[in-house]
């Protein structure tokens, strides 16, 4: 899939990747979303530039707080009803 990601925090043009990365796969509990809309609010600024952690330990990080799109995986334990259901997701 397509994405922009960082892996250390720092200024945006110095610590933001765009390209290619694995597909996730929803896991247990969890339904994947594609997204039709992303937004980057404060919060993914304050969590990118390292002045809040927000309790965060991740490899990689999808600056992406704000997002709307469609359910298109469901994973194990979740009802398929939420299968192709239109969300908002936010934080």
């Amino acid at each position: 899939m397509r994405a922009s990601w960082y892996s250390k925090t720092g200024p945006a043009a110095e610590v933001i990747q765009i390209g290619e990365i694995e597909t996730p796969n929803a896991g247990e509990g969890e339904v994947r979303v594609k997204l039709h809309a992303s937004g980057v609010n404060p919060a993914d600024v304050k969590l990118r530039s390292g002045t809040s952690s927000y309790g965060y330990n991740f490899p990689l990080i999808i600056p992406n707080s704000d997002r709307a799109g469609v359910v298109d995986q469901v994973g194990p334990n979740v009802s398929k009803v939420f299968f192709g259901k239109k969300v908002w997701v936010f934080n």
